[in-house]
C-alpha cells in the first residue's frame, strides 16, 4: 500500500497529531475539519451555515490538493453541536454536493472548541 500525506498550500499547524489528509490506494481520507482560520480560531462563530461554508471549502481544498474534485467524496461524517443547526448545515451542504450524495451520518456531540458549531470528516476515491 502506498500512502501520503495531503497538506494544502497555507494550512495552520493543527492541534494534535495529524494531517489534513492521508491518501492510500487512491482513497484518500479527511481528518475532521472544523471552522478554523490557520491560527485554529473558530470563523464565524454562532453562524452554523457560515461554518459549514467554510469547514466545506477546506475539504474542497484538500481534495484538490490530493488530485480530486467533490464529486469524488463517498462518505461524510458530520458532527454538528446543537440539532438546531441542523437545517441550516443541509441547506449549505447541498450546494457542495449538489448530484449524486455521498453517503453520511450526522450525530450530536460536544466538540474541542466551544464555538465550533460543526465538523466534517470525508472519505473520497480518486482516479
Amino acid at each position: 500500500m502506498s500512502k501520503k500525506s495531503i497538506i494544502p498550500a497555507g494550512t495552520g499547524k493543527p492541534l494534535a497529531p495529524y494531517v489534513p489528509g492521508s491518501m492510500a490506494d487512491n482513497v484518500l481520507y479527511v481528518s475532521g475539519t472544523l471552522p478554523f482560520d490557520k491560527d485554529n480560531n473558530v470563523v464565524h462563530v454562532g453562524d452554523a451555515a457560515a461554518q459549514t461554508r467554510h469547514v466545506l471549502e477546506t475539504i474542497k481544498g484538500v481534495v484538490e490538493e490530493a488530485g480530486g474534485t467533490m464529486d469524488d467524496v463517498t462518505f461524510n461524517t458530520i458532527l454538528i453541536t446543537d440539532w438546531d443547526n441542523y437545517a441550516a448545515v443541509n441547506e449549505v451542504y447541498a450546494e457542495y454536493f449538489p448530484g449524486e450524495k455521498p453517503a453520511r451520518y450526522c450525530i450530536q456531540c460536544g466538540l474541542v472548541k466551544p464555538d465550533a458549531l460543526v465538523e466534517i470528516a470525508s472519505f473520497a476515491h480518486i482516479g
